[in-house]
Formats: structure tokens, sequence, C-alpha cells
């Protein structure tokens, strides 16, 4: 790391000795300038360099047997040289008046053979400017540099974890920001350990408890930019014990520029630690339904709708269309699909899916290929709270947007679906299913357009997943709060999601319902606590109440369930793709389907939600709402006072 201008080695080594050995070198160098100081006044008055020998050590003799007792009296040799001040210069004065009259009466009044009496005046005089003088040079010198080794001991203590070219490029980059103080290396490879790169030295990882304890590392960078995620979530692991925060560097690819920053550098991501090693994506699924062609994304703003249109402006369609009724989030998905510059035209469009006429003029206008139907309402809670509008945005803003592709000769159509439609406890996950059964219906009775349906789980880092609620919260401090011990979730990446999304479309049918293979469920708790330590610190419990950020339990939410499922039925069929599958479930006739619909909408305009409940119960298979009614108007309604 960079430090002080002023920051050399011997400075630095001076700055680390004892204390007492500083006070031998600082009465060693007044000694010195005893000397000195005797030899300059000789020269000033006698005009010609001499030896100091004979009686003329006489004179150095008394001068420091005079002036060292004198400096030890007045304090000079406790005082901090680095930061004398007024006082400091006061007393050296008063040792420096003392001493130049003892001088002179030795040398000038009473006279030592051999030694010009003038001496004994020119001498104290010279040996106080040299003293000043030192003592001013040393506040100079190592002054600034003094607090700034201070400061850099207050700095976070940072490894860098991979002595590769990225691991290079992270030292250069922390030694020219100046934020943190680099300890060292730690690399896996027994060649490099114990070497010095750059100046450093290259740790074994089994080092790392020392780096902690004896040099106060605080901070791991985990410059490993082409490892596999296996291999990265291996050497996280092994961190997990220590008191570290660990961040990374992006994959090379990312790193474009070919020069590593500060800047680069961010938080781990959630899925080294959750998400399996990624199947590369079937390029042919991929552009089936996108390149060259005209693509409709609704919910264009959303989490898993703007990755959507990120992986599809990667494929070259003709045309993209983002839809969105959210005026900010529609500008934010534009400008950053602008920037990345994929050449695709982009169209962005605001409506409400459940606007027929605009829906109608937006589809009629452009024709896309294929549809790809992201909006929704899909935070459990505020739905359960909020039921009609779940519902009509859910149900009848996906019955509008078939509807308006069927009439615009919209060949494919894809439903987002969710893991909380299967035997929901929830009106949000209630109203996915309902719409997954409204689109199965349109299906059978044929058409053009092939209607199909991808259900998946939680997406990491998601606009409703907790990885971004818990890592606000570390930030903060804590306490990381979680509805229930035991609550278990499906996770997969937004990417990885999105790229299944668009290759299961592309497999569709018609009235097909695709489950995305999500790995094992992952307890929220073993996250949460994974998520604490990686950020450096320790959970806090009854059996360690010295810990850092605690984890509080807070209670299920209304609708929520302790875990989720993707299939209904059983026995869903295999494709050609290892991580996608077909569900077998039952469906629900045309105008049986209508007839419920139209039973919902009336029960809906009434606002009588345990109406609602039970038609939501009749039409979707496993729905058993959990707890009372909290949606807030009818709540309010029944606290209301009755009128006079």
């Amino acid at each position: 790391m960079q430090g002080h201008p002023d920051d050399s080695p011997a400075a630095s080594a001076l700055l680390r000795m004892p204390r007492s050995a500083k006070r031998v070198l600082a009465v060693a160098v007044d000694v010195a300038l005893c000397g000195l100081a005797v030899w300059l006044a000789l020269y000033l008055r006698l005009e010609v360099w001499l030896r100091l020998e004979g009686p003329y050590l006489l004179a150095v003799a008394g001068s420091v047997v005079l002036a060292i007792p004198l400096f030890v009296k007045f304090g000079l040799y406790r005082a901090i040289f680095r930061y004398a001040g007024w006082n400091a210069t006061l007393s050296l004065a008063q040792a420096m008046a003392l001493y130049g009259l003892l001088y002179a009466t030795v040398f000038t009044a009473v006279g030592v053979p051999g030694v010009p009496r003038s001496v004994g005046l020119i001498q104290p005089i010279l040996l106080f400017l040299l003293v000043g003088l030192s003592r001013v040079l040393v506040r100079v010198w190592l002054g600034g540099l003094y607090r700034t080794l201070l400061a850099q001991r207050g700095l976070p203590g940072v490894v860098i974890y991979g002595a590769g070219d990225a691991g290079r490029q992270m030292a250069a980059a922390l030694a020219r920001s100046r934020e943190h103080r680099l300890l060292g290396f730690v690399d896996d490879d027994p060649r490099l350990q114990g070497h010095s790169l750059d100046g450093r030295v290259v740790y074994p990882p089994d080092a790392l408890p020392q780096l902690v304890a004896e040099q106060g590392a605080t901070d791991v960078l985990l410059a490993l930019p082409s490892v596999t995620r296996a291999a990265r979530r291996a050497i996280v692991e092994r961190l997990r014990p220590y008191p570290l925060h660990v961040r990374t560097l992006p994959a090379m690819a990312d790193l474009a520029s070919g020069r590593v920053s500060i800047s680069d550098v961010k938080e781990l991501d959630i899925e080294d630690l959750l998400g399996r090693e990624p199947v590369a994506p079937d390029g042919a699924l991929l552009r089936a339904l996108v390149s060259g062609q005209v693509v409709a994304v609704t919910g264009a703003g959303g989490s898993i709708g703007s990755e959507l249109c990120r992986q599809i402006a990667g494929l070259q369609p003709r045309q993209l269309l983002l839809i969105d009724h959210s005026e900010f989030a529609l500008y934010r998905i534009h400008q950053e699909l602008l920037a990345r510059g994929d050449g695709a035209e982009l169209i962005p469009l605001l409506a409400d899916v459940q606007d027929a006429t605009r829906m109608g003029q937006i589809l009629q206008t452009w024709r896309p290929h294929a549809l790809y139907h992201a909006a929704a309402y899909k935070h459990v809670p505020l739905v359960e709270h909020n039921p009609v509008q779940g519902l009509r945005n859910n149900v009848w803003g996906t019955w509008t947007t078939a509807r308006a592709a069927q009439a615009a000769g919209v060949r494919h159509v894809v439903l987002i679906s969710t893991d909380k439609a299967v035997r929901p406890t929830n009106i949000m996950g209630a109203s996915k299913r309902l719409a997954e059964l409204v689109l199965q219906s349109m299906a059978a009775e044929g058409g053009p357009t092939v209607f199909t349906m991808v259900r998946f789980g939680n997406v990491l880092g998601s606009s409703g997943s907790v990885v971004p609620l818990f890592r606000r919260q570390i930030a903060a401090g804590g306490p990381v709060t979680l509805t229930h011990p035991d609550i278990t979730r499906y996770f997969m990446t937004i990417p990885e999601a999105a790229q299944l999304v668009i290759q299961a479309g592309a497999m569709g049918e018609g009235g097909d319902v695709f489950l995305l293979d999500m790995g094992e469920p992952v307890r929220i708790h073993d996250l949460a606590v994974r998520m604490i330590e990686l950020a450096g610190h320790r959970v806090k419990t009854a059996a360690e109440p010295w810990g850092d950020i605690e984890i509080r339990i807070t209670g299920l939410r209304p609708g929520e369930k302790l875990y989720e499922e993707l299939l209904i039925g059983d026995n869903p069929q295999t494709t050609n793709h290892p991580r996608i599958r077909r569900a077998q479930e039952a469906r629900l006739d045309g105008p049986a389907l209508r007839d419920l619909l139209a039973r919902l909408d009336a029960a809906m305009a009434a606002q009588d939600v345990p109406a609602i409940r039970a038609l939501l119960a009749e039409a979707v298979h496993g729905y058993v709402p959990v707890g009372e009614v909290v949606d807030w108007l009818h709540t309010a309604d029944a606290s209301a006072p009755a009128p006079l």
C-alpha cells in the first residue's frame, strides 16, 4: 500500500522502536550535536577547520557533561519529538539558558588552556540552534508519517484470496485507494505459498487464524474470477469460521476493461452458497421464439421481467416491447438496455395489463411473435391484505392480456407462474393457479396461440426475496428478522430462471405447465446465518450473547407457508432439457371456468372476501386459506360503528 510521501523504511523502523530505545537514540544525537557545535564554534573563531583533539576534546566533554543532565532535568527526553510544540520549545530555551551560563562561566570567564574564550559564548548559541532544528526536523519528518501509520492501522485489514493476475491488479487498486490496509495474499497453490508478490507475502489458507489474530485481518477479497462455482463455494465455506467480511470480484467475463478497480468489488453472491453449477442453455431453444422476431414482455421493469428483457435483448430480436404500468421501473430497464446496445429496437410502453383497450392497441400494432407475461402482484402478505386488487391484476390481467394476444395473432404466450400456486394457503398463490387455469382453458379451446406456463420458486435478489432484505438488515447492524425458524424455500438465480423460462416457452405445445428444477429447498435460517458470518459478524444467540447480530423470529405472516411445492399431481414428464419438467395436472373446462369467474367477479365487486375465499377453494385444487380475513377494507368495515 502506498503511504505518506515520507514513508521510508528507516522512518517506519524508527517509529516502531521501543520508547527506551528512542530516548537512547535522542541522547546520542544530542551528544553528537554538542561535538558539532564545538567544531563549528572553533571554525567561526579561527576561520579554519580543525580536528577535535587535545584541549578541544575538553570543550566537547564539558558540553556533554553539562547539556545532557540539564536536558534530562528539563524533561526534553520525555517530550514526543514529533508532537513537540511551544511548551517543549520553552523547556529547551530554559535548559539552554542555564547551559549557556554554566558553559560560558567555565570556558570564557575561567578559561581552559588551548580553548579560545569566545567558544564559551558561541558554542551555546550554536547548540541551541542545532538542538532546536533537530526537533523541528523530527517533527516534520515523522509527524505526518506517524499520523499516516496510525490512520493505516485503523483501516480494514484486507487479505486477497488468489495470487493470480486479478489478485495483483486488486492489490494495485488497493494501493491507489488508500482505504484499506493490504496484509498479503492467500492462495491454495503450494508453489506460491511463502513467496513474495509485489512485496506482499503469499500465505497458505491455514494462516488465516494468524492473520486475524496478529495482523487484524477483517476483510477477504476473492480474486478468483475464473474458478467454478463449486470451487468458490468450497473456499467460502472454509472462510465461514473466521470473523471476516467476504467480498468478491465478478466473473472474468464481467471484467471487460482488463483492469480491476475498487468499484469492481461487490458483496458475495449468495448463489455461490446456494446455487448449483448452471447447465449450459440450449442455444436453439433460446433463439426459437426470439431471434429476428418481435417480442413483448409485460412487467418488464420487475425482477423477472427485467431479466427476461436482458436475456431476450441479447438474442437479437427485431423489436422488444417493454410493457409496464410503473413509469420509473420502465424508464430504468429501458435506459439500461439502451446503454447495453444489443441492437434490438426497444419500445417502452406504459400500460396496465387489466386495460383491455390499451393492451389490444399495443398487440394489434406490433403483433409480436411471442409474449412473456411477467406482470403480477407476488408479495404474499400485501396481496392477502388487498385480495381484490391481487386477483384483478393476477387473474383478470392475465385473462385480458391473453385474449388481446389471441386476437392479435400472437403465436406464443408464456405465463410466469410460481411454486406458491401449488396447494396454496394464500390468495396470491391461488390467484396464480387460477391464472394458469384460465390459460389452460383457452388452450383447450384451440386457436393459433400456444399458451404455456412456467412454474418456479424464489429467485435470488428479486424484489420480494429475503436476500436483499437480510443484506440491508445486516448492514444496519441487525436484527435479521425471520418469520419461522424452520421455514424453507426453493431458490434459483434470476439469470438462470429467465433462461429456463425462454427455453421452456419454446417447448410449449398448448396448455403446458413446465416446472423448473430448483434443486433442494433451503432452510432460510441457515441462509441468514451464512449471510451474517460472511459479512464478518457472529450470530448473537442465548448460548453466545457476545455475538454481533441477532436473528429475531417474528411469526408467520398472513397466508405464509412453511414450505413450498412445485407439483400438484404426480409423475411429471421429463423433457429434452435436464432442468425442465412437464406437469400432468387437472384442468377446468371453459364453461365451468367462465361461470366461476363471473361469480368471483360479483363477490369481488361486493368486497365479499369470505365468498372470494370460498370460490377460490372451489376452483383451485388444494387451496386452504390460513387464518382470518385480513383484507384492510373488510376489517375496517367490520370495526366501523353502526350508522345512527
